[in-house]
């Protein structure tokens, strides 16, 4: 197969950071106290949209209302209030650098920058320590993290990886180069699957992003049979597969990955069908497809944005058609901006139930609510009543232990539960895996 050159014009990407949104044209238009908010709120969290973000995918008639709006601008609800009202107050009076670096420090640290024990049991030992920017929680999957890809075309307001973004050296994950992780893998026969991930290693120029690729397609790494990539760019930047100058040089890199056996895997990131529905998106997914990648998209479940399963339902039969797999609906992680953007799950599951319900056979592959705790991946099949106590049908999809997959377990049915910590075991039991240990 011959990688088709892109012919539409050339984009370039302007981004625009942080409190500085709040001197975009079409932000000026809204509520002054938008504007404020924007500022207190970017102090803390990261924040950065670009300029396909805001021509291309945001209805700035219905702006702040907008799913887009809301998925991308900062909003007051997104700290909680004592943050908020402290950050303000510094700002407001027009506080030191020092003194207003050291309150937002302390905020981030309250926002649990590093959820699902992340860097205390996911980070692998080497031989002088541990691996920053490697990941190996499963036993047949290590993520990677390229140092230079620690950064999006923009950023989502829910973004569980936030912590990457605000340029604190010990909460961010990174290799300086492919070295480490190929090092690491060749050590490792049992990993079947590499998952670039970030930020977004799509925003890596391809040349950089061979580096890490190309030795795996040697036959010391036979073992690899999956290379996925975790990726926005379809949603912020899908001139990233068109036109951008080494976009025909990316394709040939995927290209080539597959015609030596492996499965490539785009691990897009879609969170609402306004997305799919560019004359870009669509340019960029045919072209991917047409390498012998697959695209996987996945995203969570959050108000604000997408908690209606009419929007599910709709998203997962537009990516059937466009040849795009529904994977996963996420449950919004316990981390950053979560407070905004959580449901509880037995919401989740309603939302879940009906959008499934009302796709058909070939569009059901998006499984969920899927949530990534510390133990593993772990699926909400459902309610049910057992020995008379309403209950939470719970399975591993993936976990630490793989002995622990597909074995069934419950949880007590807590209308206020937003997160897999706050479930407790049904029938006053601990859970099976605290048991056997």
């Amino acid at each position: 197969m011959t990688v088709e050159s892109g012919t539409a014009r050339t984009m370039r990407m302007r981004a625009v950071p942080g409190a500085r949104l709040a001197t975009l044209p079409q932000v000026q238009r809204l509520d002054p106290a938008v504007r404020r908010d924007i500022r207190v709120v970017s102090s803390v969290l990261p924040f950065k949209v670009n300029n396909y973000v805001l021509d291309e995918l945001i209805d700035w008639d219905r702006a702040p209302d907008d799913p887009l709006y809301r998925l991308t601008f900062p909003d007051r609800g997104m700290l909680p209030q004592p943050v908020f009202d402290e950050i303000a107050a510094l700002i407001d009076r027009d506080a030191g650098r020092e003194e207003l670096r050291a309150a937002v420090n302390q905020a981030r640290l309250s926002l649990n920058p590093h959820p699902g024990d992340q860097l205390q049991a996911n980070v692998p030992q080497g031989e002088n320590g541990a691996l920053n920017g490697l990941q190996h929680k499963y036993r047949e999957t290590v993520l990677v993290f390229p140092g230079q890809g620690q950064t999006c075309h923009a950023y989502c307001g829910y973004c569980f990886r936030w912590a990457q973004f605000i340029g604190v050296a010990e909460l961010k994950q990174a290799v300086s180069g492919p070295e480490q992780a190929l090092g690491y893998l060749s050590g490792h026969p049992e990993v079947s699957d590499v998952l670039f991930t970030g930020g977004d290693p799509m925003i890596m120029s391809t040349e950089r992003l061979r580096a890490y690729v190309t030795p795996l397609l040697e036959p010391r790494f036979e073992h690899i049979r999956n290379i996925r990539f975790g990726t926005k760019a379809l949603s912020y930047w899908p001139y990233r597969f068109t036109t951008d100058d080494d976009a025909d040089e990316l394709l040939r890199l995927l290209e080539r990955a597959t015609s030596l056996g492996r499965h490539v895997a785009v691990m897009a990131h879609f969170s609402h069908y306004n997305e799919l529905e560019t004359e870009a998106c669509r340019e960029a997914i045919r072209r991917i497809r047409d390498t012998g990648a697959v695209i996987r998209a996945q995203a969570p479940l959050v108000r604000h944005v997408n908690d209606d399963p009419a929007v599910w339902a709709r998203m997962w039969r537009t990516m059937t058609n466009l040849g795009v797999v529904p994977y996963y609906m996420f449950v919004e992680r316990d981390t950053g901006a979560s407070q905004y953007f959580e449901l509880p799950l037995r919401r989740a599951v309603s939302v879940y139930r009906d959008a499934i319900s009302a796709v058909s056979g070939l569009e059901r592959t998006a499984r969920g609510p899927v949530m990534s705790a510390s133990p593993g991946k772990v699926v909400l099949d459902g309610t049910a009543r057992i020995a008379g106590q309403d209950v939470f049908c719970c399975r591993f999809l993936q976990a630490r232990d793989p002995d622990w997959v597909g074995r069934p377990f419950f949880a007590k049915l807590d209308e206020h539960a937003v997160w897999f910590d706050d479930l407790k075991p049904a029938f006053d039991e601990p859970w099976f895996w605290q048991a056997e240990g």
